[in-house]
């Protein structure tokens, strides 16, 4: 039997989590819940250079993904941000208003350090809400 029903896992062109059998995302009814997102340059599937441009890729790979779940960042009510170091929190700060430049419209957000796997300096998680529409 065959469902007209989107499909549950959510991914990104050219950003996987290689051979691991994760999508970058799911969305479960109105809600998208996000895998840790990369700083991966879609168009070479590799890790960017430098923090700068992975925090670019890493909030462009989320907006991308959201959209492909019917969402926009609009619609994010909570990030997670992991950082390999403290002294990241500015180079996130830069896409962080640049993609939530009104500050009485933000979603909730939490930054932590850890160790982060393969040349990752940050990774985002996220949960979002579908509007009606989506």
């Amino acid at each position: 039997m065959t469902s007209s029903r989107r499909p549950r896992s959510l991914e990104i062109e050219g950003v996987t989590h290689g051979s691991a059998p994760i999508p970058m995302g799911a969305r479960v009814g109105n809600m998208i819940f996000t895998s840790g997102i990369s700083g991966k340059d879609p168009r070479t599937g590799q890790l960017a250079e430098g923090a700068q441009a992975q925090a670019f890729h890493a909030f462009d790979n989320l907006r991308r993904l959201l959209e492909s779940g019917g969402a926009t960042m609009a619609d994010v009510g909570q990030v997670t941000v992991l950082t390999a170091d403290e002294a990241l929190r500015e180079v996130v700060n830069t896409e962080w208003l640049r993609h939530f430049p009104d500050p009485n419209d933000r979603p909730a957000r939490h930054t932590t350090v850890q160790a982060l796997r393969g040349g990752a300096l940050l990774q985002l998680l996220a949960i979002a809400a579908v509007p009606d529409n989506g």
